[in-house]
């Protein structure tokens, strides 16, 4: 039994995974407040399966981007689990987890998250020939660089800015397939069965030695004279 863990955003999700398949989940708004409510929510998870602690053997964690507080509140308790049970940990880039659940639609599927200044973060993936791949790595960049290197009809979700999202049906006309509403949750179910997928191949990360994947130092580590350039 894997546990999934995923607090990148304001919208945090928690998935019990057991040989291919969601055993159960809960997604809920936390208004970044992860601190207080991810721990509570796992035992209540637990409970509801009818499963112990000690039936977890491998943690799964959504390793970002997202905000610096809820990833920080993720990584910590996923690698407190770990080595609490001495069971393996695998990161997963949150951006990957958002663009898996529309990995059946077969088109370029590009991942977006509000990274405030102006940028974003993105990435951009597509199931071909039954494989996952990724075409372009996490990265931060501007919405207009983004359009820049769109070519095809591609599917955009995440936590997509309103200018943003404007920006896009503008500059890409049909090429943009913007996802919104129940469409466009992100669930730790999806996160859970990219986990399991490199769990089965037995790849795994170093508790002592995973880090958030933040692409932008958080902000309170920059000077005032870096602010002020950024």
């Amino acid at each position: 039994m894997q546990l999934a863990i995923d607090t990148s955003t304001e919208i945090a999700s928690i998935a019990l995974f057991s040989e291919g398949k969601v055993q159960a989940e809960l997604t809920w708004h936390s208004q970044m407040n992860q601190t207080a409510e991810l721990l509570p929510n796992v035992v209540h998870l637990l409970k509801q399966a009818k499963i112990q602690v000690e039936d977890i053997n491998a943690i799964i964690i959504a390793k970002g981007p997202g905000s610096f507080n809820g990833l920080r509140v993720g990584m910590s308790t996923a690698k407190g689990l770990a080595l609490a049970l001495d069971i393996p940990l695998v990161g997963i880039s949150t951006l990957e987890a958002e663009a898996f659940q529309h990995a059946h639609t077969g088109r370029p599927v590009c991942p977006i998250f509000n990274a405030g200044r102006g940028e974003i973060y993105t990435a951009l993936y597509q199931m071909r020939r039954g494989r996952w791949h990724k075409l372009a790595e996490e990265h931060l960049t501007t919405a207009e660089k983004l359009c820049s290197q769109i070519s095809k009809r591609t599917i955009f979700c995440g936590d997509i800015p309103p200018p943003v999202a404007h920006l896009l049906v503008e500059r890409l006309g049909r090429r943009a397939a913007i996802l919104t509403g129940a469409a466009n949750l992100r669930r730790a179910g999806f996160l859970a069965e990219l986990g399991w997928y490199r769990l089965s191949r037995g790849e795994f990360d170093e508790a002592a030695t995973l880090q958030p994947l933040y692409l932008r130092r958080p902000s309170i580590t920059l000077s005032k004279k870096n602010l002020l350039r950024s």
